[in-house]
């Protein structure tokens, strides 16, 4: 059973298109015209054993913030519409990732109540082209548009682009976990009946 969800989003600012299949394995085709970005979401789609095909056109010449932002939406959205009812997903994951000298700890809950904390050192500076601040606005994107409650914490690290690499392999195996199917769950894991 694939559990699809496939997103077109068009704004002034961007043209977005995202598609995923939760139960892939891991291949990808990304281009968002950002290179270190696209680096991080194939990392994503390989670590969580997603498939994904993003192709996004956005303002760069203004800079990289509404292509980020906007495919955090898209992203977010559908991831949401991929998985439906939420039927028999074990709803919780947890990943501690290191990258050479930093360690990265991301946890989900697919629960329905979009939240985010970003507990991360100061964000400076760039890599390649983007913008380090960007990595927490994708995050807030893709949280609210999900509808999950992530929890990002770098608890060490000195370069930028080894934490922002382990939140992102992190992140990926969270959520991998978080959307598993486990046959033993009759309905929703939720007292209330509903995620």
């Amino acid at each position: 059973m694939d559990r699809k969800g496939e997103i077109t989003r068009k704004t002034e600012e961007t043209d977005i298109y995202f598609c995923i299949n939760l139960d892939g394995g891991g291949k990808s085709r990304i281009d968002t015209g950002i290179g270190f970005f696209d680096h991080m979401l194939t990392l994503f789609a390989k670590h969580g054993l997603f498939e994904v095909n993003i192709k996004a056109v956005g303002d760069l010449a203004v800079d990289a913030h509404h292509t980020v932002e906007d495919v955090g939406i898209a992203a977010g959205l559908a991831v949401k519409q991929a998985l439906g009812d939420k039927r028999s997903i074990r709803r919780y994951g947890t990943c501690f990732v290191p990258m050479d000298e930093s360690l990265a700890m991301v946890s989900v809950d697919i629960g329905g109540r979009p939240y985010l904390v970003f507990d991360a050192p100061p964000a400076v500076g760039k890599v390649g082209e983007m913008d380090m601040e960007l990595v927490e606005e994708f995050f807030k994107a893709f949280a609210f548009n999900a509808g999950i409650n992530l929890h990002i914490k770098v608890l060490y690290g000195k370069n930028h682009h080894h934490m922002v690499e382990a939140v992102f392999k992190a992140f990926a195996r969270a959520l991998g976990e978080a959307s598993r199917i486990d046959p033993r769950i009759e309905g929703v894991m939720s007292t209330k009946g509903m995620l």
